[in-house]
């Protein structure tokens, strides 16, 4: 059985986030999974709302979300962060399937979210695993 993901990305720091999504996909069809459906969105704490969507559809085994939030003058990027992991959580439980964080942040320089691309490939490995283990 192929394991069939959905990315949601986030468009902010996008130099940062497409690095992650290349590596995302690349990872996926190393340990076999196929990524059938993507979507778009401004920034991490617009992910809940796609992931419900792709999940409400029911065509995905799992979710894997790919972001970046980097430190700002404020906490802003901390409340990004909690409040998307907290909604991220909540509808993986709601519809039982795997919705893995690949967000990387907060507290980031630009430097230090450039280094922590691999992220993405990790939220694969968590979303893959899950799905195997849970069915």
């Amino acid at each position: 059985m192929t394991i069939k993901l959905g990315f949601v990305v986030a468009e902010f720091n996008r130099d940062i986030t497409y690095m992650m999504e290349i590596e995302a996909e690349e990872h996926a069809k190393f340990l076999g999974a196929e990524v059938i459906d993507r979507s778009y969105v401004p920034g991490a704490y617009d992910m809940p709302l796609a992931i419900k969507k792709m999940l409400k559809e029911g065509n995905v085994d799992a979710v894997v979300t790919i972001g970046c939030v980097i430190e700002g003058a404020t906490g802003h990027d901390e409340i990004v962060v909690q409040h998307a992991a907290r909604k991220i959580i909540d509808l993986s439980l709601e519809y039982e399937k795997p919705v893995a964080l690949g967000i990387s942040g907060p507290g980031m320089t630009r430097l230090e979210a450039q280094e922590r691309v691999d992220y993405a490939r990790r939220a694969v490995e968590s979303a893959v695993k899950l799905v195997s283990r849970l069915t």
